[in-house]
Formats: C-alpha cells, sequence, structure tokens
C-alpha cells in the first residue's frame, strides 16, 4: 500500500465531494461577505472582526486543499463479495478474551469513526487485522502499550 494513496469506500470519497462543493460555494462566499462588512468598518489594524475573519479564511482554505490532495491521491475500495483475509472496506467481527464481539469496517484514516462501527487500516487494531484470516488470532500492541488478543470470528 502506498502511503500517499488514500483508500475511500464510494461513500465516503462521495462526503469529501459534497464538503468540498460546500466549502467553495457557500463557506467561500460567507467569509468573503465578512470580510467585505469588517473592511467597510474602516481601520483593520484594530479589528477584531477582520482578524477572525482572515484566522477563518486561512483555516477554509487549508481545509479545501487538504480535500483536494485526498481526492487527487485517492483510490475507491469497492466492498467484495468474499473475503478470503482482512483488507480495506472488509467488515471484520472479532472479540477481545471473552467479551462479545464487535465489528467494524476497516477504512482510511479520513473516513474512520468507530462510533459508526469504521476503523482505520492504519490504527494499531486495523494494522493488525490486515492480511489475517477468519480463526486467527491477532496480537495487538496498543498506544499505551498494553497488548491484546483478538479472535477473528468473521470477514464480510
Amino acid at each position: 500500500m502506498n502511503d500517499n494513496t488514500h483508500y475511500l469506500t464510494p461513500e465516503g470519497k462521495a462526503k469529501l465531494e459534497a464538503e468540498l462543493k460546500h466549502l467553495k460555494e457557500d463557506e467561500r462566499k460567507k467569509i468573503s461577505e465578512r470580510l467585505k462588512q469588517a473592511i467597510s468598518m474602516g481601520d483593520l489594524s484594530e479589528n477584531a472582526d477582520y482578524q477572525k475573519a482572515k484566522e477563518d479564511q486561512g483555516f477554509l482554505e487549508g481545509r479545501i486543499q487538504e480535500i483536494e490532495a485526498i481526492l487527487l491521491h485517492a483510490e475507491v475500495i469497492e466492498a467484495q463479495v468474499n473475503y478470503d483475509e482482512v483488507a480495506i472496506g472488509a467488515k471484520v467481527t472479532f472479540k477481545v478474551a471473552d467479551d462479545p464481539p464487535q465489528s467494524y469496517t476497516l477504512v482510511d484514516s479520513n473516513e474512520a469513526n468507530p462510533s459508526e462501527g469504521k476503523i482505520s487500516y492504519r490504527s494499531p487494531v486495523g494494522s493488525a487485522l490486515v492480511g489475517h484470516q477468519v480463526g486467527d488470532r491477532v496480537k495487538v500492541v496498543l498506544p499505551n502499550q498494553e497488548i491484546i488478543e483478538l479472535e477473528i470470528l468473521n470477514i464480510e
């Protein structure tokens, strides 16, 4: 896997494209209006509204550039019918010791949201699971250096 490539689900790509469109078409206009209004007030050196609008404009343009870079290097990962091993786009069900089973879909970090059942394939758990099969026991080193063992129950 290439570190510059962003592996996105079709939904994740569509979400980023929609966000980019919104930022370019709506948010840019709002900030432009705020800047015009602040400039019309006169002295810019002590104009807090102007300074805040310029700061917000910087964040907005940074996010636009970030999304454009992600989309430029995006590879859309289509879900497969059958997975022989854990891969990006797969939904993996596993358990830790006697805890109840957990299911997560492996996605790029741009789409990761554990509360929605999506974890990054680059996270400690995600990267440990990639390439393994049903029945495998996988050791994961967590950020706090704790080591846990997962048993893969299902891949879909």
